[in-house]
């Protein structure tokens, strides 16, 4: 193993920092602040921040293969225009919902953006629940629903092979497995991994090259990663701040992680005694790389 470092490498201060998703291209990493409804590029050679605001919570981020980017916004999937700063509703869900938004979303490796809805909460995880769904946009812009019954739909990723789907709906406390195909039809669910009292919440996920988990867990202030044939932990990272919320890895080779995280629900001496909360945090020496994110084809 070689030694695992940790470091804030940018003190945003993000109420709610999420969807990290890393831009070879520009050496970027892309996240969202929620509540802030913003999108933010941060430069990693110039350590430069960009910051696009929009005009809803925006919960997730991701690239696309014509340039731009893509985003849920509200309950709308959009389109982002960097340059400009504009953005274009290319469909909206849960339209007889007026209480829900998105939270995560992420591309599947036909470019498809996939994204679940959930109630807006009164506190973190304090919520309506079993109001939110999963869908996805499709190239065309038409939208599929998945399922509904769902508290907080949150990470998801991709076998290696493209054979299975994984997902989490943080307050069955669980990562779940379907069976997938490129078509973009998902079945036969199945938990993979429980999460234990101390890991608290499973929130944001990636997967590695070895076709392992890392699932962000909220209020456990770590990373762990997981063995989804097994339904084994191999590992826990833990980072200074508690409300850790979720990780992409980016940088040279797809060598690093990069992890978001929240303050909103940190009392005045949380802040005190976690100053970094709401930072974005490199993690190096994991020994593991990830893969590059896969682009909206729309």
């Amino acid at each position: 193993m070689s030694s695992i470092k940790i470091e804030c490498v940018l003190r945003e201060n993000c109420h709610c920092g999420e969807s990290p998703v890393w831009e070879e291209a520009s050496n970027s990493l892309l996240f969202v602040d929620i509540p802030a409804k913003k999108v933010c590029r941060w430069d990693s050679l110039s350590k430069q921040v960009q910051r696009v605001t929009v005009d809803a919570p925006v919960s997730s981020v991701a690239l696309r293969q014509s340039g731009g980017y893509v985003a849920t916004v509200g309950t709308k999937f959009c389109a982002l225009n960097w340059e400009d700063q504009s953005a274009v509703v290319l469909a909206t869900v849960d339209k007889e919902k007026k209480n829900n938004r998105f939270n995560d979303g992420k591309v599947d490796p036909a470019g498809r953006y996939f994204a679940g809805t959930m109630a807006e909460e009164t506190a973190p995880a304090v919520l309506e629940r079993r109001q939110g769904s999963l869908y996805s946009l499709f190239p065309d812009h038409h939208v599929e629903k998945y399922f509904d019954q769902v508290d907080i739909s949150n990470g998801l990723d991709w076998s290696m092979d493209h054979k299975i789907f994984y997902y989490i709906d943080s307050l069955s406390y669980s990562v779940d497995a379907f069976d997938y195909d490129l078509q973009g039809k998902i079945s036969n669910r199945r938990s993979v991994y429980k999460l234990e009292k101390e890991e608290q919440i499973p929130d944001g996920m990636c997967i590695d090259v070895e076709g392992k988990l890392w699932v962000a867990c909220y209020n456990g202030g770590r990373v762990i990663r997981l063995d989804p044939e097994t339904g084994k932990r191999l590992q826990t990272v833990k980072l200074p701040v508690d409300k850790t919320t979720s990780c992409c890895f980016g940088g040279k080779d797809y060598s690093e992680m990069y992890v978001t995280c929240a303050r909103d629900g940190l009392d005045s001496k949380g802040l005190l005694q976690q100053p970094e909360a709401g930072g974005i945090f490199k993690i190096t020496g994991l020994g593991v790389k990830g893969i590059p994110p896969y682009p909206y084809t729309g």
